[in-house]
């Protein structure tokens, strides 16, 4: 293994240290990570949900909006239709849940035992015979092209809330919400499917408690520049500057003039200050010319008392928002976030429902990897909150059966032992197991779901390590074929219910990317997963032809396909593999440094800082550490029947640390290392939990003795 710790300007961490508040350790892993733009620190430094980015962002949520509030005030019939896996699941569940809350007439459903991914003819058919009309899809119907085709002629207008990457012919939906659409402004297209589920319930909400949804409004503000005077307007809808406008005005000219009229014409205008405003406005065009304007400051001043009697610079110099901007804000652009911070606050936009919301949305994020930066850290952090706090029905009843209730757990934990629970039950063939569990309303009848998961899972296990143990020999005699770019392995011995988690393993195990497909009957059914950030999509996009269906992401993705068409898509993949180009994970393993720790800092308040840049996953490994001259004061062996793994005892100075070093036996046996040496440590922090104490600990990655 190769340690690196990259180089980097100390003046840029000072720099990041004293603008954003943060001490000097955490500004050299933020900017030793890269994530030196404000846009990027803020969702490291904070954790408040009004952080997260306004629904009304997405191209076409009023829209969906307005169509849905349609369907409920006229008494329609409605379906939610997700994904079978986690993040559908959650999906389905929270958007259902909601619109059953209003008093629509909702149903749901999910592709059931071997049904394929996605909205199906057969479903859209079946609802509409049901007198149905309005079908929303969660987590999947981006490339439904057929599906919605044949919605339209049975008269079904349909929603599209999906976050896989969009088809070059989209599908003729009645509204598509997808933060990857060619043409979203979106700032942040990795939101989960649950992810975007939980946009649109946000967007439905405010649409119904704020008088404010849907009325046009600008905000007007005057500032003073030389002789002149420069007039700044920005309207908003939804709070979403829809468009500005900044005029430069010398006094005494007329507002014909300027681009003024046609901008406000038909808005509410609101201003700061607004006896000043309109003696600015009387000197620039004169005192018979007049701007009916709000002054909004004093409403703002009782609900946000530090803004009270101040002017706008200096409320810019107090504001968190403004901060993490990376331009220097303009008066009319402080007007705006302050604007918004006072409608979210009056109107109480996020609360317990929404923060039970994002236990869900937390959910989707985890199981579908989703890179765990800007938005996604707050929808993370605040729904493990939530879900350690107060866990909703179903995942209160899961998190028992797991013996996860009522302990600290983070994202690991959830994307190892609680997704893998609910994903069991698409695994083994019945997804429909694990939905019910959010929807059933008797604790006794959740109970036993709950226990028929945790077993589907455990049967699960046997199955994959049986598969493991025929596909990891056939895929590396795979490699050969492949340039050694691509890991295969196929057949009707490989269950669909797996592939995906094989393909992982492969991935990881011969570290390229990999795809498991299993047969059956005259479809074969594949999934691929990623490795050395190779994006996997670009390999299917070869076969797109050869397909029924495929979809996902850059590094995990999927297909359907007849049998018929195998040999051409081996053909194919043999060709496309010489192509396959890596930008990451060299042969050498090489472990980033993220900082260097004297022993006065190797003490255990070192967990607010590893807490801080939690959740980690996707995008966001965890905190890796060097420390030096280390001294190793006890050495066990552990695992049965053969010790692979030691646990060692190291002192630090003030403070002496477990640590644990998987497959480190033979080092210790080769006389590698021992007790009394003193050592380098590359490693990691971590947690213990044993019979409901906590006990801080070292996961030590590499070490080398001391020179």
């Amino acid at each position: 293994m190769k340690w690196e710790k990259k180089d980097i300007s100390p003046e840029r961490v000072k720099d990041v240290a004293a603008r954003y508040g943060c001490d000097l350790l955490t500004a050299s892993i933020l900017v030793r990570r890269g994530r030196c733009s404000g846009d990027s620190i803020r969702y490291f430094l904070e954790d408040d949900p009004r952080y997260l980015r306004n629904p009304f962002s997405l191209p076409g949520m009023e829209d969906a909006v307005e169509r849905i509030l349609a369907a409920k005030e006229e008494g329609e019939k409605a379906l939610v239709f997700g994904d079978g896996d986690v993040d559908g699941i959650t999906g389905t569940a929270l958007l259902t849940e909601y619109l059953a809350g209003l008093g629509m007439d909702v149903t749901w459903r999910i592709p059931a035992g071997d049904e394929s991914y996605g909205l199906s003819i057969a479903a859209v058919e079946e609802f509409a015979a049901a007198y149905g009309t309005l079908v929303i899809t969660v987590d999947c119907g981006i490339s439904c092209n057929a599906e919605i085709k044949r919605a339209n002629e049975l008269s079904l207008d349909v929603i599209v809330t999906d976050h896989h990457e969009p088809p070059e012919a989209l599908p003729e939906a009645l509204v598509i919400i997808n933060p990857k659409l060619k043409d979203s402004a979106y700032p942040f297209r990795d939101l989960s499917g649950c992810g975007v589920a939980f946009k649109l319930v946000s967007a439905l909400r405010f649409a119904l408690k704020s008088e404010l949804y849907g009325q046009p409004m600008c905000l007007l503000h005057t500032r003073p520049v030389n002789e002149a005077w420069i007039v700044e307007a920005a309207k908003m809808r939804n709070l979403v500057v829809v468009d500005t406008l900044t005029e430069t005005v010398l006094p005494g000219g007329a507002i014909s003039d300027t681009r003024l009229p046609a901008f406000l014409a038909g808005q509410q205008i609101l201003t700061w200050d607004a006896p000043l405003q309109k003696r600015t406005l009387a000197r620039l065009f004169g005192s018979g010319v007049e701007v009916g304007m709000l002054d909004i400051a004093p409403e703002i001043g009782k609900e946000i008392p530090q803004a009270a009697g101040k002017g706008l610079l200096r409320i810019k110099e107090l504001s968190k928002i403004a901060r993490y901007s990376d331009k220097e804000l303009t008066e009319i652009e402080v007007f705006v976030n302050l604007f918004c911070s006072f409608v979210r606050s009056r109107e109480k936009i996020g609360g317990p429902e929404e923060t039970a919301d994002l236990q869900l949305a937390a959910m989707g994020t985890i199981a579908d990897i989703m890179p765990l930066l800007d938005e996604n850290r707050i929808i993370v952090r605040a729904g493990l909150e939530s879900l350690k706090a107060k866990p909703r029905p179903g995942l209160s009843d899961l998190l028992h059966k797991l013996d996860m209730a009522g302990r600290r757990f983070d994202a690991k934990d959830v994307s190892w032992r609680l997704c893998p629970a609910i994903n069991a039950a698409r695994r083994m063939g019945s997804p429909e197991t694990a939905a019910r569990l959010f929807f059933e309303k008797d604790p006794v009848k959740r109970d036993r779901l709950a226990a028929e998961l945790v077993a589907m899972n455990d049967e699960r296990k046997i199955l994959e390590e049986q598969i493991w143990a025929v596909a990891e020999p056939r895929a590396y005699r795979s490699l050969g074929e492949y340039a050694e770019k691509l890991a295969l392995v196929y057949g009707e011995d490989i269950n669909k219910g797996v592939t995906g988690l094989i393909a992982q393993r492969l991935a990881r195990r011969f570290n390229v990317p990999a795809l498991a497909v299993s047969f059956s009957g005259e479809l074969c059914t594949g999934s691929l997963r990623s490795a050395r950030a190779y994006n996997v999509q670009a390999l299917l996009e070869q076969c797109a032809d050869l397909f029924i269906d495929s979809g996902g992401h850059r590094f995990a993705a999927g297909f359907t396909m007849r049998k018929a068409n195998w040999e051409s898509f081996m053909d194919r993949l043999k060709s496309a593999a010489y192509s396959i180009e890596f930008t990451g994970g060299d042969a050498e393993e090489i472990i980033s440094i993220d900082a260097e720790l004297p022993p006065a800092y190797l003490s255990p308040e070192i967990f607010k800082l590893v807490d801080r840049f939690e959740p980690y996953g996707n995008e966001n490994d965890p905190l890796t550490f060097l420390a030096k001259k280390l001294t190793i004061t006890e050495i066990n062996f552990i695992g049965k029947p053969d010790s692979k793994h030691v646990k060692m005892t190291v002192d630090a100075g003030k403070h002496k640390w477990p640590a644990l070093y998987w497959q480190a036996a033979d080092r210790v046996l080769n006389k590698e290392f021992g007790v009394d040496d003193q050592v380098d440590m590359v490693f990691t922090f971590s947690r213990d939990y044993y019979k409901g104490n906590e006990t801080p600990q070292m996961m030590i990655t590499d070490l080398q003795k001391s020179r």
